[in-house]
């Protein structure tokens, strides 16, 4: 790989949550603890499922941070204490391909 040993595997975390303020919480409480290099927050969005055997519509910010492998879990521990839904939806993807740049600089923030 270019640019020298190829850094460790990096993750996209998504998560929602029920308001604007919210999400850049989130965000920004995930970076100062540098559990994630970056959290990107999407405009509303609108979220159908069931809850509690009802079924339910809400709009909701979707919030979406880099982080590495390595880091995940002290991000998933973050954000259930910092969360304010009881069941927060957090998935996680490995990224499969992106610049050397830009995942080293992924790894850099959250080491």
């Amino acid at each position: 790989m270019a640019g020298g040993t190829a850094p460790q595997t990096v993750l996209t975390v998504l998560t929602t949550t029920d308001s604007p303020a919210a999400a850049e919480e989130l965000a920004r409480g995930a970076i100062a603890a540098k559990v994630a290099a970056c959290a990107q927050i999407s405009a509303p969005v609108t979220s159908v499922y069931r809850w509690e055997g009802e079924l339910e519509t809400a709009t909701e910010w979707q919030v979406l941070f880099k982080t590495t492998e390595a880091r995940y879990e002290s991000l998933e521990t973050y954000l259930r204490g910092a969360h304010t839904y009881e069941v927060p939806e957090i998935i996680a993807v490995a990224v499969a391909r992106g610049s050397y740049e830009y995942l080293a600089w992924v790894e850099g923030e959250v080491g």
